[in-house]
């Protein structure tokens, strides 16, 4: 059977680039957007150009209550269009980011950044797991500054680092139905994250390049091409491990 992944977050950047790279292993993609809804369209012309079958569904992470309704329509996808009740694997890769140095950071943006990346990934998780199948997969999506500093990203990598010990965490308790968890921790990366700064800024990029052995910042098609692996059934033994995906960022 072809596999079934719901990823989050992806009608652009890393994300679109999973979505894109699920298909090009062989998989079918649930897609998820915020706004944007001609660009999640497009992604979905783009795998199914590719022959493989995609919906997208518009799904705000911050927004708890709302997660019942969107699984009711996952299940309606999953029913309309693939005839099967559960899809196989779920990426969560929806986020936002704030740089603000420490002192400066405010209450409105700390809780932006752990609605989106902690409640959000919590809870949908949660709601999503009915509709998960046994011996699914589950990846959080990181940072490499979980295990480096860089100033101006405290809230942000807090958050991250949240993320990483609730996905320990999933792959403990959800093990007993076969599904392994892991995260996934980039480096720096050219997309429009911020604004785009790292693409944009050339001396943040070289800054950041200055620090990864491989002498240059990442691009999307570095991490989705991963997930997609990650994913894929060679890969079956491995949960609950960071692995970060940052071409040697500070060691």
């Amino acid at each position: 059977m072809t596999t079934l992944s719901l990823v989050t977050g992806a009608s652009r950047g890393l994300g679109r680039n999973t979505a894109i790279s699920i298909a090009r292993h062989g998989g079918d993609v649930i897609l998820t957007y915020r706004n944007g809804a001609d660009a999640a369209k497009a992604v979905v012309a783009e795998i199914e150009a590719l022959g493989r079958k995609a919906v997208a569904i518009e799904l705000d992470v911050t927004q708890i209550p709302t997660f019942a309704t969107f699984v009711g329509t996952v299940q309606t996808a999953l029913h309309d269009r693939w005839n099967r009740n559960t899809f196989d694997h779920l990426v969560n890769n929806a986020g936002q980011g704030e740089m603000a140095a420490f002192a400066e950071t405010t209450e409105a943006q700390f809780d932006a950044l752990f609605d989106t990346h902690v409640k959000g990934v919590f809870f949908l998780t949660q709601a999503l797991l009915p509709a998960l199948a046994d011996g699914g997969r589950i990846v959080n999506v990181s940072s490499g500054l979980t295990r480096v500093s860089f100033a101006g990203f405290s809230a942000y990598s807090a958050a991250k680092g949240a993320v990483e010990i609730l996905s320990v965490y999933m792959a403990k308790e959800l093990g007993t139905r076969g599904i392994a968890v892991n995260t996934v921790a980039p480096g720096a990366i050219e997309t429009d994250f911020l604004g785009g700064a790292v693409r944009d800024m050339p001396d943040l990029n070289q800054q950041f390049a200055d620090m990864t052995a491989l002498g240059r910042v990442g691009v999307p098609d570095d991490i989705g091409p991963m997930i997609a692996g990650l994913l894929g059934p060679h890969n079956r033994w491995i949960n609950g491990q960071r692995i970060e995906v940052s071409g040697g960022q500070c060691i």
